[in-house]
């Protein structure tokens, strides 16, 4: 993976993960041709819903914004896009998420933010950004990596937002 397609950052604590949020949240920008997908991965508490909450924070959004764990999606209307998170830790089949009317989604000036991608194997786009989280010896290691070009554009926004190498 290159300099310019991947991202490595800690964030010691939840506040860091938070801040890593808005970060993103300045780099984003509503997409033009199509949706775009932000896969979180990691293990259970790992931070990915924290992320979301700091992005989503950042963006506007006041109310209480939790892990969609069981009902399975959540939608944020925001100036200038729309904000889809899911969380597909319970989903058993590829059935599930096509009852979800995940297709429907897939539009101009949407942002998806999909907790544990890769339960819906092949019934979700790919992600344009993958964002995977994993224990540090303080923390967490989040490590960001584009999967195409609208990614790569995002990413290269996302490292001019952050302040420093490191949270």
């Amino acid at each position: 993976m290159s300099q310019s397609t991947a991202l490595e950052l800690t964030a010691p604590g939840p506040a860091d993960t938070l801040n890593l949020g808005s970060s993103i949240a300045r780099a984003l920008r509503a997409p033009a041709e199509g949706p775009l997908v932000i896969g979180l991965k990691g293990e259970l508490g790992a931070g990915k819903t924290t992320l979301v909450r700091g992005l989503l924070r950042a963006l506007g959004v006041t109310g209480t914004v939790r892990s969609p764990t069981f009902t399975l999606l959540e939608n944020y209307s925001v100036p200038s896009m729309e904000v889809t998170h899911l969380d597909l830790y319970r989903v058993q089949a590829p059935q599930e998420i096509e009852a979800l009317g995940v297709r429907d989604l897939l539009e101009p000036g949407r942002v998806l933010l999909i907790e544990w991608p890769e339960r819906g194997r092949d019934s979700l786009p790919a992600a344009d950004l993958e964002i995977a989280f994993s224990v540090a010896p303080v923390g967490r290691r989040i490590a960001i990596a584009a999967a195409s070009a609208t990614g790569e554009r995002v990413l290269a926004r996302l490292r001019s937002a952050v302040a420093q190498p490191r949270l």
